[in-house]
């Protein structure tokens, strides 16, 4: 299980428990899975796909950047 944190520079926009994360990096989509190496990246404008269990969303993304460490996603957006 993943928790993904996305936060503006508002207010927490999501805060949840997760199985996987697909992310509009700057070089290409990309997924995030358990157990994933450590990584930052830039994020352009797209949409931030994430699967909970059967539960499938997405929540658009106007860009910024994400940090992946030990199985917590947090994805700042501008």
């Amino acid at each position: 299980m993943l928790t993904l944190r996305i936060i503006s520079p508002e207010k927490e926009v999501l805060s949840a428990q997760v199985d996987l994360v697909e992310l509009p990096g700057s070089m290409g989509r990309f997924e995030v899975l358990k157990d994933h190496a450590p990584l930052i990246s830039s994020l352009d404008a797209g949409l931030i796909r994430y699967v909970a269990g059967s539960d499938n969303r997405e929540i658009p993304c106007p860009g910024g950047f994400v940090e992946v460490r030990s199985n917590v996603i947090t994805v700042c957006i501008g």
